[in-house]
């Protein structure tokens, strides 16, 4: 049985419908895909303003963040970018450990990228101009989203190795229940 209810909100006259979004819910491409985080990823205020939507990821072993933004350049322009944050203990190419997945989710090509090492923080954003804080044992997981005449969106989950491997799978879920606005 479905249950609906009605709102009447103060300075209102007509009763508007209940709707219960998930706290995890969001969407990119200006609303034309809807993903769903997992639970227990809490949904923050983004720490740059070129970050459309951040979520604070639960520690296994120190505090993982997703971020969700549309962005220019290349896929590979990117990712180089993102191989050029990491750097190998013992000296070997990032480059050559990077792992790239290309699956089709709700019409869209979908890039998914794996790197791990030692990262190098820019806590105010790349373009920010300040330090690097390196973080060994750290790691990421994202996807590019070619999104159809909406541009490249890019979902990256960063963190100590551990909290990441931890999350994977939700990661994983996540990008795999994109979705179509309306379906």
């Amino acid at each position: 049985m479905i249950a609906a209810s009605c709102v009447v909100h103060p300075g209102t006259t007509m009763a508007q419908p209940a709707v219960a979004e998930a706290a995890g819910v969001f969407t990119i491409a200006d609303g034309a895909f809807t993903l769903e985080a997992p639970a227990g990823w809490e949904r923050v205020q983004p720490k740059s303003g070129m970050i459309e939507t951040e979520f604070a990821i639960p520690a296994a072993s120190g505090p993982g963040r997703l971020t969700v933004m549309g962005a220019g350049g290349s896929i590979d322009a990117n990712i180089e970018r993102w191989e050029g944050q990491f750097s190998q203990a013992d000296g070997s190419a990032t480059k050559d450990r990077v792992t790239r997945k290309k699956i089709k989710v709700a019409g869209c090509d979908v890039t998914l990228v794996d790197i791990a090492g030692t990262f190098k923080d820019m806590p105010g954003g790349p373009f920010a101009g300040g330090k690097a804080v390196e973080r060994p044992d750290y790691r990421m997981l994202a996807a590019i989203v070619e999104t159809p005449g909406r541009g490249n969106y890019f979902l990256k989950f960063t963190g100590p190795a551990a909290t990441v491997a931890a999350e994977a799978d939700g990661f994983n879920r996540m990008v795999e229940g994109l979705v179509a606005a309306g379906k």
